[in-house]
């Protein structure tokens, strides 16, 4: 019965040597291997990179936007004033004795000043604009509607607009032939191009070049020269009758302005 005993004793000690030898032997478990343990398996290893999420990549584009942005609001009402040379030539496009041109300069560049009043609906303005330009031998002054397509780069505004209106050819100078001819009238076609800058967000400066066509026409004058001079007597028969042109003219601007 001991000796039984004493094997066993033997036995499981020599049991014991040997599981610990195997597992010192045992090689170690390569790094990042999948382990599982009594059916768990452990989680894959998180992989990260830079990339932003789209969440990321909408705020940065959000804040780009605003740091681009002219911090300009919607306007509504638009005043503007203007001043320049303007190029007129009455006979342009057709002449039928609108002026004599022997005595009075049928073309000639003045000094043109401007106003405007519009509103606007997002890019588009519609309002009225006056006109006055003053020549050595006679004034023209234009007042019309107007509308214009905008154009918002930021700070700088480039536009284009179209109008029409009445037109007014007076003030004639009838010092060389003591005669001048009745006021001329009729109808103004314009188209212009120009840019406006905003210094604020309410104050803009900046330029434009219209074109103008003049349908004119003007009523026989009665009287007669208080001359003896052949060619005034003449400008006086010319001035007796009816008279008509079509002239153009070009105008290149200095523009400030105020939006609200």
């Amino acid at each position: 019965m001991k000796s039984g005993v004493a094997f066993l004793c033997a036995s499981f000690t020599l049991l014991g040597a040997s599981a610990s030898a195997l597992a010192q032997q045992a090689p170690a478990a390569p790094a990042g291997s999948n382990l599982q343990v009594g059916g768990l398996k452990p989680p894959e290893a998180v992989q990260t990179d830079n990339a932003p999420n789209p969440q990321t990549q909408t705020e940065v584009q959000l804040d780009r936007a605003v740091k681009e942005d002219s911090g300009r609001g919607l306007e509504f009402v638009a005043l503007s004033a203007e001043v320049g040379p303007e190029f007129l030539g009455l006979h342009t496009l057709k002449a039928d004795n609108l002026v004599d041109s022997k005595y009075i300069e049928s073309k000639g560049t003045g000094l043109a000043v401007g106003a405007g009043l519009g509103v606007r609906l997002l890019a588009f303005t519609v309002g009225a604009r006056f006109r006055y330009a003053n020549f050595s031998d006679f004034a023209l002054w234009t007042l019309g509607v107007e509308g214009g397509l905008h154009i918002p780069l930021g700070r700088l505004e480039p536009y284009f607009t179209l109008g029409a209106g009445y037109a007014s050819l007076g003030s004639f100078d009838k010092a060389n032939s003591g005669f001048a001819p009745n006021s001329a009238h009729g109808l103004d076609v314009r188209g212009g191009v120009g840019v406006d800058y905003y210094l604020t967000n309410t104050f803009t400066v900046g330029g434009n070049l219209t074109g103008d066509v003049l349908f004119l026409g003007r009523k026989a004058s009665g009287g007669t020269p208080v001359t003896s001079d052949p060619d005034a007597m003449q400008a006086g028969a010319v001035y007796a009758a009816d008279g008509s042109g079509i002239g153009a003219s070009a105008t290149l601007s200095a523009v400030v302005g105020l939006h609200f």
